[in-house]
């Protein structure tokens, strides 16, 4: 750019953008919910949802990996069957949504997840090989799942009272009507992207 800097002084500047840092770190999951028969395994419904991270689960993803804090070395897959959209606030004590609890596993189940492998700039984990399923014993909806863990009892259903964290959040596009004769499993792929 040149301007006129007065008394027939000319001055030449030029502007130098400074290198821009590449992207930041993001962190998201994809859900693979699946709705089968429990007699012949018959897939009735599938449903694809991406969700949120809770800030306590942000947290503790942070304080096990650079500050030292303890790891929860069990997660657990927590569906709900209230019509309610994830925000980041959510937390464990008190996670606004309704646990289901109409299934005949007498706990929460184990969110079973392979070792991080990495494609390109992602990082993932998913439980593909060992899905969490729910024999589901009546009839009700099911429209969202979290995956929770730590406390002093995670694996109980509905436990909210044990300090643990509530991890993520996701709400299915609709829900989904489950009964007796169903069995609803999931698949969760946790992806780092640098």
């Amino acid at each position: 750019m040149i301007s006129n800097a007065g008394c027939n002084t000319i001055a030449h500047v030029e502007m130098i953008k400074r290198p821009s840092l590449q992207e930041i770190m993001h962190i998201s999951s994809i859900w693979t919910v699946e709705l089968r028969r429990k007699d012949n395994n018959a897939l009735l419904q599938r449903s694809i949802s991406k969700n949120i991270y809770t800030i306590e689960g942000a947290k503790s993803i942070l304080d096990v990996a650079v500050h030292g804090a303890t790891q929860i070395s069990t997660w657990y897959v927590v569906p709900f069957n209230s019509n309610t959209t994830p925000i980041n606030t959510m937390i464990y004590a008190t996670p606004v949504f309704t646990e289901f609890t109409g299934y005949s596993e007498a706990t929460r189940q184990i969110y079973s997840e392979a070792a991080a492998a990495n494609s390109s700039n992602t990082i993932y984990m998913t439980n593909s090989a060992n899905k969490a399923a729910f024999t589901i014993t009546g009839s009700d909806t099911i429209y969202g799942a979290a995956i929770v863990g730590g406390g002093s009892a995670p694996g109980t259903k509905s436990d909210t009272a044990g300090g643990g964290t509530l991890l993520c959040v996701t709400k299915f596009a609709a829900g989904i009507a489950v009964d007796a004769t169903t069995v609803l499993s999931t698949t969760v792929q946790i992806n780092l992207t640098i």
